[in-house]
């Protein structure tokens, strides 16, 4: 299948960008290559793209789609909490843009193979954004304590019904090991009343999320790596966040306005002592959601939110 993905908010990315044309961006979720093309689209000979991804499909298809701007482009297959390493590796000391897009590509959805989808019967329980990755979601299933269940789901899912759900999976895994996401959603239908199912999205939905983002660490490496990004950039550099559900947002938003204003002084004292000093500024008061227009051709857009930092002078 080939990798396709919809580059979402992308005018608005561009836009806050303010792209040099002689200066070094970095992709940090580099995914099909749609946002990382529209920037070294607009670069000259003295500018460059960095290109991170951890998923070999979405390097082979970035690959492909930059191919006329290889001279300045560097792909690297990784994660992007790796980025300051990588970028000093290739003879980077600061850049003027980063980007990342936190949503899990069309192309990785609509791949049953991948078990990112609760739509597919008889996917596999995989759900790996590195295939590198030894431990799939299969073995959280079925190795996880029944309060590990729990505190995932309810966590990360945001699961009402994540006490009920955590206990029929533990319950049917005794019976035979859970493989497929068609098992794993039967149990989790059969866990959540069926008036709550009426009145909600795909009762599988915000399970498989919990699975996923437990799985790939998401919430961790982007929590651990938003300080050192906006350590990154160049006076006036600027780092642009898609997130596309609360749990991310947040992470975005508390780890923004405390690089906007550190000081951890009691708000009683007449000037601050603490020393710490603002990294930049917020672009974004309120997110940027996408267009009705947007939304209407792209349904997975919908949930998505753009936050905006940038670097003080």
């Amino acid at each position: 299948m080939e990798f396709v993905h919809k580059s979402i908010l992308l005018q608005e990315c561009l836009d806050f960008l303010d792209i040099k044309p002689d200066g070094i961006y970095v992709d940090g979720t580099l995914g099909g290559g749609g946002h990382a093309l529209s920037i070294v689209s607009r670069l000259t000979k003295g500018g460059r793209l960095i290109g991170i991804d951890q998923d070999i499909d979405a390097i082979c298809a970035a690959k492909e789609r930059l191919q006329k701007f290889q001279d300045h482009v560097s792909i690297v297959r990784s994660n992007y909490s790796e980025m300051q390493r990588i970028v000093s590796e290739l003879g980077v000391k600061k850049v003027d843009g980063i980007l990342l897009d936190l949503g899990v590509s069309s192309y990785q959805l609509d791949t049953p193979e991948r078990g990112f989808t609760y739509r597919e019967e008889n996917a596999p329980l995989d759900m790996r954004m590195d295939q590198r990755q030894t431990r799939t979601a299969q073995e959280i299933i079925n190795q996880y304590s029944e309060y590990e269940l729990y505190r995932m789901i309810r966590d990360y899912g945001e699961e009402k019904f994540a006490k009920n759900i955590a206990k029929h999976i533990v319950i049917e895994r005794q019976k035979k090991e859970i493989k497929t996401a068609g098992e794993l959603t039967e149990i989790i239908c059969h866990a959540i009343p069926k008036k709550a199912r009426a009145t909600k999205g795909h009762p599988a939905k915000q399970t498989f999320q919990a699975i996923r983002i437990e799985l790939n660490k998401e919430l961790e490496v982007l929590n651990d790596s938003l300080n050192s990004m906006i350590e990154l950039l160049q006076p006036k550099g600027r780092i642009c966040i898609i997130t596309f559900h609360s749990l991310e947002d947040r992470i975005v938003k508390v780890g923004f306005k405390k690089n906007e204003n550190p000081c951890v002084c009691p708000s009683d004292f007449p000037v601050c002592m603490c020393g710490k000093q603002p990294k930049g500024r917020i672009l974004t008061r309120k997110p940027v959601i996408p267009s009705q227009e947007e939304q209407e051709e792209n349904p997975r857009s919908k949930s998505a939110k753009l936050r905006v930092f940038e670097r003080s002078e």
